[in-house]
């Protein structure tokens, strides 16, 4: 059964810990979903950012092999597959150093104009990390959003200053 489509921006996301199991495992088969119900714009461009070194086609790889593994046969359709493949990128970006950073700041000049979401897939302990570096790198656009899974830090103490860290560089609206 389809989704009705719901239009919305083209827009770029970038899941922090790309190659992790909640990556294979949830996040990209979903955004497969999107994409086969046509609810993406063709224009709309996923990357994958994680430590490990990895070309887009072998990050386009895993991919397709987690689609096998997460998501029914039924549901999957080779065109579509290719086409959703396409739309992926990978960059080498390391959460605790500037290495790759600049990576990937050229990697999303293209769409500077467009929805910008960064989805933080990691632990938490590198929420407040990784926004600093986002904000330090100049990646904030207006229109940027940023996702954070839960839990957020391990009691009251540490969800606060997760969340002051985030708030440093995202307003509440983001």
């Amino acid at each position: 059964m389809s989704s009705r489509i719901i239009a919305v921006d083209p827009f770029d996301i970038v899941v922090f810990g790309g190659t992790g199991d909640l990556t294979y495992r949830k996040l990209l088969p979903a955004l497969y979903h999107r994409h086969r119900d046509k609810q993406t714009p063709e224009e709309s461009r996923i990357f994958g950012a994680s430590r490990r070194p990895m070309s887009n086609e072998d990050y386009r790889e895993a991919t397709a092999k987690a689609l096998r593994e997460h998501v029914a046969a039924s549901e999957l359709e080779p065109e579509i597959v290719e086409s959703f493949l396409k739309r992926l990128y990978f960059v080498s970006v390391d959460a605790k150093s500037d290495a790759g950073w600049d990576d990937l700041a050229a990697a999303l000049k293209e769409g500077e104009d467009r929805v910008r979401a960064f989805y933080l897939a990691v632990d938490p302990s590198l929420f407040g990390t990784i926004s600093a570096q986002i904000g330090a790198k100049g990646l904030v656009t207006p229109m940027t959003r940023v996702i954070i899974e839960k839990p957020i830090g391990h009691d009251l103490a540490s969800a606060n200053e997760v969340n002051d860290a985030v708030g440093r560089v995202f307003d509440e609206s983001q």
